[in-house]
């Protein structure tokens, strides 16, 4: 269903309407491989609109990295040299301290739980802020909770991540989880991920089960826990001028196939990670399912610098739309 609360907060400016009446081509770049629900999601997207539009608007898809790694990706999408760009909320709040929330470790207990906050209250309160940062958020779409690997030991407990260095990407929510847990973090670009597995610069890294298993870091890694510690979710944006660029109906169809794309995305997602991780044991991975409370109650440091990082009023906000 596509989400009226995201549709009816659409800012509609002077120059919507004006300009694009003829063909434009938007880029559109991702970090997910070709084969992720991720890039058939973004697919979807530019099938349809180049559909609706009558062929007036082409989507062209720069995916797996092409156009630089993800934080490269969503400045250049600030700076209007790529139309649009799906950060996660990791990459967004480097821009804009309220994304920085919604991966406050163990926030969310499930998938619906999360999509019913983004999909709602979160969007009508934080989406227009990304406006002073010159993208309009278009729609939620999806990634998944993340899970450790490491190649030295199977994790059952939190005592079991300290020690390990792992992996992380420059994103303070996910290195005060890790590191809250014993362990020691290292950024590390993900396209220079597998060659550091490979060579033991670090033991281990986290992503979502999809990334995990469409780019065969099993390849690397013998164990994977799933810690769902940080949900992640891809967030469609398009560059503010572009968008304001567009007429009102070309807008509308942009909002409405974006949340399409996204719903869809969700659906393969769930859908595929009990299939993947099946396929990662066997791959040769041993997985294990620790009891999730134990690490819960080790996240009162990381939570209080999440908190220190995204705004304690912030964060009040955003604990509101737990509650």
């Amino acid at each position: 269903m596509i989400r009226q609360t995201l549709l009816a907060g659409v800012a509609l400016t002077a120059f919507a309407g004006a300009a694009f009446a003829q063909d434009v081509t938007l880029k559109f770049a991702h970090y997910a491989a070709e084969s992720h629900p991720g890039h058939a999601a973004a697919v979807q997207f530019a099938e349809k609109v180049a559909e609706r539009t009558n062929g007036a608007i082409k989507v062209e898809i720069y995916p797996a990295n092409e156009l630089g790694s993800p934080p490269e990706q969503l400045e250049q999408t600030v700076l209007g040299a790529i139309d649009m760009n799906v950060p996660t909320h990791g990459g967004l709040d480097k821009y804009e301290k309220a994304f920085g929330t919604v991966m406050t470790p163990f926030a969310f207990g499930s998938y619906d739980e999360a999509h019913k906050v983004l999909d709602g209250p979160f969007s009508d309160w934080a989406g227009p802020k990304l406006r002073d940062q010159g993208l309009q958020l278009l729609c939620h779409w999806e990634y998944g909770f993340r899970n450790i690997t490491n190649s030295k030991q199977a994790i059952n407990a939190p005592e079991d991540v300290a020690g390990l260095k792992l992996r992380t990407p420059p994103e303070l929510q996910i290195v005060a989880a890790l590191e809250g847990l014993g362990a020691s973090t290292t950024q590390i670009a993900f396209p220079e991920l597998p060659n550091a597995l490979n060579q033991g610069v670090v033991d281990g890294q986290e992503n979502p089960i999809g990334v995990i298993y469409h780019y065969n870091l099993n390849d690397f890694q013998k164990y994977l826990a799933l810690t769902r510690h940080v949900y992640n979710s891809m967030v469609h944006v398009i560059n503010r001028d572009t968008y304001d660029s567009l007429t009102t109906e070309q807008q509308t169809i942009l909002m409405e196939e974006s949340c399409a794309a996204g719903n869809m995305m969700r659906e393969a997602v769930q859908k595929q990670e009990a299939e993947e991780i099946e396929e990662l044991k066997a791959r040769g991975m041993e997985v294990t399912e620790p009891d999730l409370a134990p690490f819960a109650a080790m996240m009162g440091d990381a939570r209080a610098r999440v908190a220190e990082y995204s705004g304690q009023e912030n964060m009040d906000k955003f604990l509101s739309f737990l509650d």
